[in-house]
């Protein structure tokens, strides 16, 4: 197993092809899974194109609560979100908060709870370009705190706790969802664990806010109806864009 490719991190910054950008984006940013919450939001302009494809993924800006504010949706699993986050810190995002839905590995989380990733199990590939091998990587202190004070703040209800990433959402299988409760993983997503990795590479601050979204801890998984659940996505949206604030405020 030592002979695996994944191992063999390298730190070196110099790779051959590099995240390039021609803008100045705000230093706040919020990457959110929901696309249609961010075709639908007001008074955006186009900063970048993310990516080529079909629509396009774009980085655009907007004012928050007088605050500028870049917004972007990353584009599924990790390969595809860590480089859009590549792309977004080569504009100039420092303070970046991801938020999207989580399918919840234990049956206490009820549809809709909010979720504070305080560490990743990488069970994907990506991290490992950007982070020495080990099983898990860890959020910046600072910025769980930051992340569970906005939520205090605005009397949301939420939980810190470990998040399990996958490469391979067929693939949870009773067993392995139970291992990964076995060893403190409360929800399962498909990107975090890279997010972090790269955040951590590139000198940035970067976290997530989650909800509770299907449930896979019983023996038959139960959608809940969470693709429909409009207002929890518009809530940890909000707490997202605060967040993000904050984190720029407190570094500036």
């Amino acid at each position: 197993m030592s002979g695996l490719p994944l191992l063999e991190f390298d730190p070196d910054e110099e790779a051959v092809l590099h995240p390039q950008a021609e803008v100045d984006a705000p230093v706040a940013a919020v990457g959110c899974f929901f696309s249609e919450l961010v075709d639908g939001l007001p008074d955006r302009r186009e900063l970048m194109v993310l990516s080529s494809l079909t629509p396009p993924h774009v980085l655009w800006q907007m004012e928050w609560q007088r605050h500028p504010l870049a917004v972007f949706f990353p584009g599924y699993g990790a390969p595809l979100a860590a480089a859009s986050l590549e792309s977004v810190i080569a504009a100039g995002c420092r303070n970046i908060v991801f938020c999207g839905g989580a399918g919840a590995v234990v049956p206490e989380l009820a549809l809709g709870h909010v979720v504070i990733p305080s560490a990743a199990l990488r069970d994907e590939g990506t991290s490992f370009h950007y982070a020495s091998p080990s099983r898990e990587i860890e959020a910046g202190a600072g910025v769980v705190s930051t992340l569970a004070e906005v939520c205090s703040t605005s009397s949301v209800p939420y939980t810190v706790g470990k998040v399990w990433t996958t490469d391979a959402p067929f693939r949870e299988t009773r067993r392995k969802i139970a291992r990964r409760r076995d060893e403190g993983c409360i929800i399962v997503d498909m990107e975090v664990s890279a997010l972090l990795a790269v955040g951590r590479f590139r000198g940035v601050q970067v976290g997530a806010l989650l909800y509770a979204a299907d449930d896979v801890s019983g023996e038959v998984r139960d959608g809940r109806g969470w693709t429909n659940a409009v207002a929890d996505r518009q809530r940890v949206f909000h707490l997202s864009a605060a967040a993000a604030i904050a984190l720029s405020r407190a570094a500036a």
